[in-house]
């Protein structure tokens, strides 16, 4: 078990890196060409937006690991889809990111728990995601998505702790933090945590 994690760990690196240069290039855009004025005000919506989605795509694939190759028993997947998506989710999307503003004393850092902030939008993503996970799993493509809508959802929780200025020396720690944000957390959600309930050699998501 633990060659197949270190293996995923390897394997979705590289897609993880993309998914934070993608970030970077985004916060660079809204930064560089003047826009946070306008971004700053939404910023929080925005993440209201992605966080739940992130949460949605991290139960879907989490429960659907679980259903694939263990015990299809709906109360055990259940709740290895919710606390895996809801837990990790909050460490990938809140917990990280703050850390992040923290350290660059960022003037308008906030932790920004969805699950507490906003238990109407989280909530019930994860239940939908859990659902549909498994009665009809399915995992390389949302897992995809979750790598991505991860690294979104970090920069925006970011994006609302800047203030109007921002050096390239805190873009390039702030591109170190979206990587650390959805790298591991986000294959510990979608592959550690479900593997840990299976019978056996669960197979990596790139087989799935």
């Amino acid at each position: 078990m633990i060659k197949q994690i270190a293996g995923e760990l390897k394997s979705h690196a590289p897609f993880t890196a993309l998914g934070a240069v993608t970030g970077i290039i985004v916060m660079v855009i809204i930064v560089f060409g003047d826009f946070l004025s306008q971004i700053s005000p939404v910023s929080q919506d925005i993440f209201y937006v992605l966080h739940p989605a992130h949460v949605f795509l991290s139960a879907l694939v989490t429960t659907s690991l679980y259903v694939r190759y263990g015990k299809r028993n709906i109360w055990v997947a259940a709740l290895i889809g919710y606390t895996g998506a809801i837990s990790i989710a909050t460490l990938s999307d809140s917990i990280i990111p703050y850390l992040g503003e923290t350290l660059l004393d960022l003037p308008n850092k906030g932790i920004h728990i969805g699950f507490i902030e906003e238990p109407l939008l989280t909530n019930p993503a994860a239940f939908l995601g859990l659902a549909i996970g498994y009665w009809r799993p399915i995992t390389r493509f949302p897992h995809a998505g979750h790598v991505l809508l991860s690294t979104w959802a970090s920069l925006f929780h970011i994006i609302m702790a800047l203030g109007q200025t921002l050096s390239w020396i805190q873009v390039v720690a702030i591109l170190l933090f979206l990587f650390l944000a959805v790298w591991i957390p986000c294959c510990v959600s979608d592959i550690v945590y479900p593997v840990l309930f299976t019978r056996g050699r669960a197979p990596m998501l790139k087989e799935a």
